[in-house]
């Protein structure tokens, strides 16, 4: 399967897709360590570092919609250069000594113009299997494969920035990023594959029917949130953990093993038989999320930690994964990159908020409380996922090869 789906994409679309989305995973914890740095307060860090998680998650979905209505191209185009004039103004904000306020404006806007090359590269990549006449097991796997391609560069981001301020500066990271944005951004918006994702402009439906939303894409939403805050709370936790354990330059290598136990098994989310349908494996998925979370609470040392963490990254894919596919096949194809984004910034939104709730409970009561945090939000979405009657396919998605690229 993933034989194919490389012969659908080609060579050189995975390649900048994935250098394109990988400033995202570098500008949060960039952010971050160059304003502790330059400044020397955290708090003032936390506020800028917040300040551009809440800028992605509000204009992220703002973005795809006006890619789903204008094309690709021209958006992605001004966002790639207007993220990495905003991530190199915020660095030398920062190195100039800037105050909170203006760095946590430079850190919004930094997040504002993210361009959201994985939504619409997902976007692109379906699109293209489903012009191409690829059943719905193709598709799968086109969605595994970026779904992989994610969580690679959520674990090598980071590992890039922490590399960086180890020899140099973190402005290096912050810098390399700039420099990726301008570079590969620019190439994945001007990549022929672009016109793929062209507007809908299909005559066979009226305008109401090509852009309503089923109530279960709220739903898959929400959990998207949950997820987020999973993700932020086990965050926290595995912080306060190693910090209490004397350990705490292993916080992000928990964290990357995680990482790397959630994309080998998001990869063999190709081979699940197609018989299993998509709400059978979100269920599935969810219940996954409770069992292997339930153990972090009561970890207490670096080698349980270990085991029970990297274990639990193997429910975060297949669950990712698997909602991204239910909003491919419920949401209509002229609010399809506006879905995915609304995905992608869910996910950061609920890391973000977590990240500072459960930073606070950690700091208090130590981190069972901080994974208790990340146990809760995954019963949740188990309640979703067993709650929400997920619409069928949309008419708009099922002919492939129905609306020609414009």
């Amino acid at each position: 399967m993933y034989r194919d789906t490389l012969s659908l994409l080609g060579p050189a679309l995975p390649v900048v897709s994935f250098l394109g989305r990988l400033p995202t995973a570098m500008c949060q914890l960039g952010s971050l360590l160059l304003v502790a740095e330059t400044s020397g307060s955290l708090a003032t860090a936390g506020l800028t570092g917040g300040a551009l998680a809440a800028g992605q998650t509000v204009a992220g979905p703002v973005i795809g919609r006006l890619a789903d209505r204008h094309g690709q191209r021209g958006v992605v185009l001004a966002a790639s250069l207007a993220n990495a004039v905003a991530v190199t103004a915020l660095v030398l904000a920062a190195l100039a000594g800037a105050a909170t306020g203006p760095l946590m404006v430079l850190g919004a806007l930094a997040g504002a113009t993210v361009p959201q090359v994985g939504p619409l590269a997902r976007t692109r990549s379906v699109a293209l299997a489903r012009r191409s006449g690829a059943d719905d097991r193709l598709v799968g796997a086109v969605l595994s494969f970026e779904g992989t391609l994610d969580e690679v560069s959520f674990v090598l981001g980071p590992a890039l920035v922490g590399l960086a301020a180890a020899l140099a500066h973190p402005a290096a990271a912050l810098l390399l990023a700039a420099l990726l944005l301008a570079a590969c951004g620019t190439a994945f918006a001007l990549h022929p594959t672009a016109r793929a994702a062209a507007p809908v402009t299909s005559t066979r439906t009226s305008a109401a029917e090509r852009t309503r939303l089923p109530g279960s894409a709220y739903a898959l939403r929400a959990t998207m949130v949950l997820q987020g805050a999973m993700f932020g709370a086990s965050q926290a936790g595995i912080t306060a953990l190693t910090e209490r354990l004397g350990v705490p330059a292993q916080a992000g290598l928990v964290y990357a093993a995680m990482g790397v136990m959630s994309a080998a098994v998001g990869l063999s989310m190709a081979a699940v038989p197609a018989r299993i349908g998509l709400t059978t494996r979100w269920r599935a998925a969810t219940a996954g999320l409770v069992v292997l979370s339930v153990p972090l609470p009561f970890v207490g040392s670096l080698g349980a930690l270990y085991a029970v963490v990297v274990v639990l990254g193997a429910a975060y894919a297949p669950h990712l994964i698997t909602v991204f596919g239910l909003t491919e096949r419920t949401v209509p194809a002229a609010r399809l990159a506006e879905s995915m984004a609304f995905l992608t910034s869910g996910i950061v939104g609920g890391q973000a908020l977590a990240l500072a709730v459960s930073g606070r409970l950690a700091e208090g009561e130590g981190a069972p409380a901080a994974f208790a945090v990340a146990v809760g939000a995954a019963a949740a979405c188990a309640a979703l996922s067993w709650s929400v009657r997920v619409a069928g396919p949309v008419r708009d998605l099922r002919p492939a090869g129905a609306e020609r690229s414009g």
